[in-house]
């Protein structure tokens, strides 16, 4: 199985399946001299952790991050970076009654039929378990971007839609993001979630989200023109991301309502004589390349294929089925995705800052 692997200067490669003996990566390309430990690692683990509320998924994992190499005396060495977990809660007695049935809307029936093999616990290495390592890469990655950047880049998502329901955006707090269970913006918004997502709970059914993730204090010029733009990066590593089914940079799929004249970020000069561009329509990143504005990008998760309600599938034998996925699976998934969602950006700007300033260095050396 190949692609295992990401990016080019900023490196990084995850193993592991969902309830194997440990998860990790190994991250090469990180410069030396950066302070690093585990606690910072840590935190944005404990975002992503499973079993952190009623609405999320019920395995008790404390994802427990241990540096096994790369690190000395808590600055890095330049050489790989190691990373594990231990899966503490492993059950994979609970898919023994469905190993020789495709779950719909999984990968049982694409992995079998392009490997020939499988692993059925909990999807193996297509489980959303493996996300976990991009979390402790992209916290890394943050590492590299403040000390590069001097602390000026900051990351950071919402959830904007759980099922029909959206936000209030003349209600957007970032703080409340932090003050409860869904990464939510709106205050207002809460409640209504929590009622939606127990009544889809009780049905035995699943719903979807959408998630924003925001990066301020962007240089200008990261990117290259055809094949390497930042954006279309961006989007390849977000829909990289498990159950995800769409992505948009900017106002996305919205740009199709508006004109070229309402569409256009108009440039004008302020009062520093500074450039300045009066909207932000495309995102932050235009012909590839970041312009210096705030980046943004949102992405879909699809409701969890995992649901307490009978479906039609079929074994391996090719023989009709009915299905019940029983176990401990989120009620919408989407909502343990913003660390997910904001370390995959974290490592996409990390790597693209390294390629910029190894270019810098180039163009400077032949002056």
């Amino acid at each position: 199985m190949a692609s295992n692997s990401f990016g080019k200067l900023f490196k990084f490669t995850t193993y592991g399946e969902s309830h194997g003996a440990q998860i990790g990566c190994v991250l090469d390309g990180v410069p030396p001299g950066i302070n690093i430990n585990e606690k910072d690692i840590q935190v944005d683990l404990d975002k992503r952790r499973p079993g952190s509320s009623k609405f999320v998924s019920q395995r008790k994992e404390s994802d427990s991050i241990k540096i096994i190499s790369g690190v000395f005396e808590g600055k890095t060495t330049g050489t790989p970076i190691a990373l594990h977990i231990i899966n503490e809660d492993q059950r994979p007695k609970d898919y023994e009654n469905i190993k020789n049935i495709y779950r719909p809307s999984h990968a049982d029936y694409t992995y079998q039929m392009k490997y020939g093999i499988r692993d059925h616990r909990g999807g193996g290495r297509s489980s959303a378990r493996e996300t976990a390592m991009r979390v402790a890469a992209g916290a890394v990655a943050k590492k590299i971007l403040a000390h590069i950047m001097n602390d000026k880049v900051k990351i950071r998502g919402a959830v904007i839609q759980v099922g029909p329901i959206k936000v209030n955006r003349n209600n957007w707090d970032w703080a409340e993001i932090n003050q409860n269970d869904f990464f939510c913006p709106d205050k207002d918004c809460v409640s209504k979630w929590k009622t939606h997502l127990e009544k889809i709970r009780k049905q035995g059914l699943s719903c979807g989200a959408i998630i924003e993730i925001e990066a301020n204090n962007i240089p200008v010029g990261l990117g290259e023109p055809i094949y390497d733009k930042l954006d279309s990066n961006i989007a390849s590593a977000l829909m990289s991301i498990n159950a995800v089914k769409g992505v948009e940079i900017g106002d996305g799929f919205g740009v199709v309502n508006l004109t070229g004249e309402t569409n256009a970020d108009e440039i004008i000069i302020d009062k520093n004589n500074d450039p300045k561009f009066t909207s932000n329509h495309a995102g932050g990143i235009l012909g590839g390349i970041s312009s210096g504005q705030d980046i943004i990008s949102r992405f879909v998760v699809k409701p969890t294929s995992s649901i307490l309600r009978p479906i039609k599938t079929i074994d391996t034998k090719n023989k009709e089925k009915e299905i019940i996925t029983k176990g401990r699976h989120d009620p919408c998934v989407g909502i343990r995705a913003v660390p997910i969602g904001e370390a995959m950006i974290a490592c996409v700007l990390a790597d693209h800052v390294m390629q910029h300033i190894s270019i810098s260095k180039k163009m400077s050396s032949k002056e």
